[in-house]
């Protein structure tokens, strides 16, 4: 609510976690805003939640196919709650928004009012993501 986008609102609450500071947490997630660059394509929230798994387990090793089907596994399993929580991991189709809205979709972002909060369901899509990236943490801690 303070007009940051999704992903930086989803992944800064997390950074700290993996020795990313706030700045830099929310210049990694800044164009995954409005669906990637406000194209209202994957969500920016679950767009976090595919950021965190990455910090959090992702490899890095180019020839490690094990670490990168297991980061895999995990984003696969997180978006799936996502979706089924939530009725869809796209932008557009959250925000309700036709074939022709969704297509000539500004770069400019809008400015963030009290009436565009109102309208928009992204404050519990946030919500959402980082409720679920908590329960992967917890239960992977419980392991």
């Amino acid at each position: 609510m303070q007009g940051y986008g999704c992903c930086q609102s989803v992944v800064a609450a997390f950074a700290d976690l993996y020795g990313v500071d706030d700045q830099l947490a929310k210049r990694i997630a800044a164009g995954f805003g409005g669906g990637v660059g406000r194209m209202r394509m994957m969500c920016g929230a679950v767009s976090g939640i595919v950021t965190l798994v990455g910090l959090d387990c992702g490899q890095t090793e180019g020839a490690d196919r094990e670490g990168k089907s297991a980061c895999y596994k995990v984003v696969q399993e997180l978006l799936h709650e996502s979706e089924a929580q939530n009725g869809s991991l796209i932008c557009a189709e959250l925000l309700g928004l036709n074939g022709y809205e969704k297509a000539h979709s500004s770069y400019v972002a809008s400015p963030r009012t009290a009436e565009y909060y109102k309208k928009r369901p992204c404050a519990a899509k946030v919500e959402s993501a980082a409720r679920i990236f908590a329960g992967y943490l917890m239960r992977k801690g419980e392991k």
